[in-house]
This record gives C-alpha cells, structure tokens and sequence, in this order.
C-alpha cells in the first residue's frame, strides 16, 4: 500500500508560478513511477508529467517548456513546478505512484488561474 498527499495548489494569476509537493508513504520503496495528472471540469483526466525513479521524465505538450516535474527519492517525495501558468491549467491535480502494475492516486489540489 502506498498513500500519497498532495499540498501547493492555489489561486494564482495568469504568468505566475506554483509548486506543487506529493509525499508517499506506505511501501514507497517500490515505487517506480510517479506522475502528475489533472482533471478539468467535464473532461477526462489526463497525464501532466511523470518521472522515473532513474530521473527520466517525459511531459505533455501542453506544459513542455513551462512545468518541471522533480523527484527526491530519500524524502519520497514529488515535484511539480508550474510557471507561466494560463487559464487553461486549471484543474484539480493528482499525484500518482505506480508500483509494479498497481496505481495509486492522492486525494488531488485544486489549482486555479486567474485572467
């Protein structure tokens, strides 16, 4: 079992920035994966950026160039920093882990940007 707890969301401006953190706990060891979604009113939820335990990190076209995802392994924790954010980045965001074929979501944070 692995639970996750997300925290930095907010309501921001368009052009400003924010730091979303998700701490696992739980077997977090086994953690391979983990990744940042979000979920807009009415429409799916969809991959943000993930990133593996190695470092490697992919990211969606929508946020390439504007959002990092990090990781610190020894505090078992995830990063997303957000910047230039627009309007269109609003949403609730979940954390996710993936261990072997199983994964785990955070309850998600609401981030909000304002025109």
């Amino acid at each position: 079992q692995v639970q996750l707890v997300e925290s930095g969301g907010g309501l921001v401006q368009t052009g400003g920035s924010l730091r979303l953190s998700c701490a696992a706990s739980g077997s977090q060891s086994r953690i391979n994966v983990m990744s940042w979604y979000r979920q807009a009113p009415g429409k799916q939820r969809d991959l943000v950026a993930r990133i593996s335990r190695s470092g490697n990190t992919n990211y969606s076209d929508s946020v390439k160039g504007r959002f990092t995802i990090s990781r610190d392994n020894a505090k078992n924790t995830v990063y997303l920093q957000m910047n230039s954010l627009k309007p269109e980045d609003t949403a609730v965001y979940y954390c996710n882990a993936l261990v072997i074929f199983v994964n785990y979501w955070g309850q998600g944070t609401q981030v909000t940007v304002s025109s």
